[in-house]
């Protein structure tokens, strides 16, 4: 691939926004709310998840550095680890990315049928429309994607600008409105739960945090394909982090401010609500539109990044070398059908979003844990790369291991929190274990043909 059509800094910078602001953050602060008994716990679960996701950019920043190569989220694993666990974290990913990717696209459907429906009251019908519109967004950029790399890359520049731009709008009420709803006020809550309490509020308010700041470890499959990736890499991971928290924070006092604490806890439109509340119903319905659009950059941001995962696992042979097959335009054509079949299949299954939430982050708590953990042999075996330039990330290996702690602990939380997680731990081990034993099983077969 020639340097004219690589990514460029401001290009892979807005890709790493992309992976990261989804539709997560006008969603899941209703769940982070709900969890919290008072909005310090609130506010102090989203900067912990920035801190975390900082920790956990710098661990990546590096790895891409090292192993700047297509796929390389694969490569990680399958560089580090064993066969069979490179095999199976990756499908695991691979599942819980498309039900990332889903699970968004339902939220872009809930804000979209109160504009196409007003006033129906149907709950099933409301569903059906739910999914029509998450399976038409998943086919239009499916279309988009097969027509190369720089039409899908310049498309998402454009996409999350939109995006930026509605973030930068939902905070101005801050300077419009006053909330006269005591709940909003930031300290302070009449309930004062023990320490053990406030310790399980954090663990599942990081659940939602962690759905929301997910993503950017994915900008680690385009290291081959950004121009001088050794400087460009970990820039525009920490430009588009430095971003992601900003905002983050600042949309979240906004809420918070003028939605106010515990009105925040029982909504779900929450972008909406807060449009309507300052400017008025037709407000609501210009920023739903606006959001839906929103949704529209992360399904291409996964259906751009996901499919150079099954390129990497077939360029190993673990999946056939029909994976690796490019159309005139250089798409990956198997591979980008085989990911959007996923994610249209998983939002048939789940069909709302709090089904998909707990069951993608436990998934996604080992590939962070296992993917951190392993620049600690990275570093190791391509100790010859140290002082040519490469990055190297500073306080290691601390960061990876406040970074690889604090998802463990998610996980803990998810699997201790049965009430409301449904198994979503026991299934996401199993789903691990199934695909662990796919590898041994299908490696026999193979044994036995030669």
């Amino acid at each position: 691939m020639t340097p004219r059509n690589k990514l460029g800094l401001f290009d892979f910078t807005m890709i790493v926004v992309s992976l990261v602001i989804g539709m997560g953050i006008f969603r899941t602060p209703a769940n982070v709310a709900a969890a919290s008994p008072t909005p310090l716990v609130f506010f102090l679960a989203w900067l912990a998840g920035g801190l975390i996701a900082l920790c956990g950019a710098l661990t990546y920043a590096e790895i891409g550095s090292r192993l700047p190569v297509t796929g390389g989220y694969y490569k990680v694993f399958s560089y580090a680890y064993h066969p069979s666990i490179a095999f199976a974290i990756n499908c695991v990913i691979l599942v819980s990315n498309a039900a990332s990717g889903a699970a968004v696209a339902l939220v872009g459907g809930e804000y979209i049928t109160g504009i196409i429906l007003p006033g129906e009251k149907d709950l099933n019908y409301i569903q059906n429309v739910h999914t029509v519109i998450a399976l038409s967004a998943i086919a239009i950029f499916y279309g988009i994607n097969m027509f190369g790399l720089r039409l899908s890359a310049k498309t998402q520049t454009i996409l999350t600008i939109i995006k930026i731009s509605l973030i930068l709008l939902l905070i101005t009420p801050l300077f419009f409105a006053i909330n006269e709803n005591p709940s909003a006020s930031l300290p302070g809550s009449v309930i004062d739960p023990g320490f053990r309490e406030y310790i399980k509020a954090f663990g599942i308010g990081l659940v939602a945090v962690s759905f929301t700041y997910g993503g950017y470890q994915q900008t680690i499959n385009f290291g081959a394909e950004v121009n001088r990736p050794n400087r460009n890499i970990p820039r525009g991971i920490f430009m588009g982090l430095f971003i992601i928290i900003a905002l983050y924070l600042t949309i979240n006092y906004a809420y918070v401010r003028v939605i106010g604490f515990e009105e925040l806890k029982g909504s779900k439109n929450i972008a909406a609500i807060m449009a309507s509340k300052i400017f008025g119903i037709n407000a609501e319905r210009v920023l739903s539109a606006l959001l839906f659009l929103s949704v529209l950059a992360y399904i291409n941001v996964l259906l751009l990044s996901n499919p150079r995962v099954m390129y990497a696992m077939s360029e190993d042979k673990i999946l056939p070398a029909a994976f690796q097959q490019r159309n005139k335009r250089g798409a990956l054509t198997l591979a980008l059908s085989a990911f959007a079949v996923m994610a249209a299949l998983t939002v048939f299954w789940a069909k709302e979003f709090d089904t998909l939430l707990s069951f993608t982050i436990f998934l996604d708590s080992f590939g962070m844990v296992l993917s951190a953990g392993s620049i600690f042999i990275i570093r190791k075996r391509t100790a010859h790369l140290n002082d040519t330039g490469i990055y190297s990330m500073k306080l290691y290996p601390w960061l990876t291991l406040i970074f690889m702690a604090a998802y463990t602990f998610v996980a803990i939380s998810i699997a201790m929190d049965y009430k409301n997680n449904s198994y979503a731990a026991l299934i996401g081990s199993s789903v691990l274990i199934v695909f662990i034993a796919v590898f041994f099983i299908a490696r026999a077969i193979k044994k036995q043909n030669l």
